[in-house]
């Protein structure tokens, strides 16, 4: 596998932060920063985008580190306006977008990753380009797609209620 102290660390925290999104979904239909599953996501996604900023495959500044930054901004932007919430509802459509769009970017290079890597010595995909990686992107990204669509519904029916 072939993972550095640092990658084992980054590895355990990212999937902290995948299973309590997941938790976060499934108990409030959103990653909730309110709840403590989105507290857990917010604090072990922002640790795992900086940690991959120190892991490299390849050597220097490449792709996944574009998407490490990049997650951090969502995540820190959609903390900035939880903090807003009671001010706008489009704060609140737009901080349920930022995070859904943060997980959904995070799973494209654990999918990758992972695939690539597990079995061992025998790895359900030969690289980044592999058909599999990218049916299982495409069923993420319509799963992604369809939560957005549902939570701005449900956002909406609770915006009218208040």
């Amino acid at each position: 596998m072939g993972l550095s102290g640092l990658g084992i660390f980054h590895t355990i925290i990212g999937i902290v932060a995948i299973v309590s999104a997941i938790i976060s979904f499934v108990r409030f239909g959103k990653i909730d920063l309110t709840q403590l599953s989105g507290k857990i996501y917010f604090y072990t996604t922002t640790v795992t985008a900086l940690t991959a900023l120190g892991i490299s495959k390849h050597g220097g500044f490449n792709a996944g580190h574009i998407f490490s930054v990049f997650i951090f901004i969502l995540v820190v932007v959609a903390f900035w306006l939880s903090v807003k919430r009671s001010a706008s509802n489009k704060a609140r459509y737009a901080e349920n977008f930022l995070l859904s769009f943060s997980f959904f970017l995070s799973l494209i290079p654990t999918v990758n990753e992972t695939f690539t890597r597990v079995p061992l010595g025998h790895p359900l995909a030969k690289g980044p380009a592999d058909p599999l990686i990218a049916k299982t992107l495409l069923v993420l990204l319509i799963l992604f797609i369809a939560g957005a669509v549902y939570q701005y519904i449900k956002q909406r029916r609770i915006a009218k209620l208040n």
